[in-house]
């Protein structure tokens, strides 16, 4: 029978599910953005090669998280757009809730959760992991990685990059080094520099991690900031310029 779950439990019980993962395991959520925990469960999972899939709609990942990430060869990320769902899953149960994967959520919020045992409620697990498999189909598969980049003076900057088919750019090498061109553009700019509409290029910059949404506004992170990005405000709020040059 599906047991409910407090803020507390749903806590605990996302930590075991998690730790008890033996063939597989399964997160959506709609932020990927991980507290210290949770970090350190997936990478004992990762040591023991556990198949593990995350689909995430919005990327808070610091630069310095993006390159552990990417060095959990057992964990595929996924790029789901309007992803609003919260459910994870392993080979024996699984929980659906309210409850994202960062600290904050945890701490300071009031959360609810529906855990479901598979042996116990195998109907109602298995229409559970097939909505999930849909969602992963519907998602494209993101290889996240942080590389420093060699100025022509020998300065080293980095470059951020997230790389599916639907948001790579025109670049015919995504993963191949390139110098930036400090020159600045804004988002609308960019974008048509790039053969992109302007909301084509804020998705893809949201799905990489160098904007998120606050308050209806679309604001830079550590992570656009460390792509070449800045922030400036504007008499009709805050908006970005990026280098000429940058890779998607």
């Amino acid at each position: 029978m599906a047991k409910f779950l407090n803020s507390s439990g749903t806590t605990y019980h996302l930590e075991e599910l998690i730790k008890n993962a033996s063939d597989r395991l399964i997160i959506i959520s709609p932020y990927l953005k991980l507290n210290e925990r949770i970090k350190e469960l997936l990478e004992d999972r990762n040591r023991l090669k556990i198949d593990i899939r995350i689909v995430y709609g919005k990327n808070d990942l610091h630069p310095e998280e993006i390159n552990w990430l990417k060095n959990l060869t057992f964990i595929r990320t996924s790029f789901c757009k309007n992803l609003h769902a919260k459910c994870y899953l392993n080979e024996n149960e699984c929980i659906i809730t309210s409850l994202n994967l960062y600290e904050f959520s945890q701490v300071n919020n009031n959360e609810m959760g529906v855990l479901i045992y598979r042996n116990e409620d195998a109907k109602l697990y298995a229409d559970t992991y097939e909505e999930a498999q849909r969602i992963i189909r519907i998602s494209d598969e993101v290889r996240m990685s942080l590389e420093k980049v060699v100025e022509p003076d020998n300065r080293v900057e980095t470059k951020l990059s997230s790389d599916s088919p639907s948001q790579s750019s025109t670049i015919s090498n995504p993963t191949e080094v390139t110098t930036f061109n400090y020159s600045k553009l804004t988002t609308a700019k960019l974008a048509k520099e790039l053969g992109l509409k302007t909301q084509e290029l804020n998705e893809k910059l949201l799905a990489a991690g160098y904007l998120q949404e606050q308050e209806e506004e679309l604001i830079l992170t550590d992570a656009g900031r460390a792509a070449g990005g800045t922030s400036k405000r504007g008499k009709f709020g805050e908006f970005c310029l990026w280098d000429s040059g940058m890779v998607i």
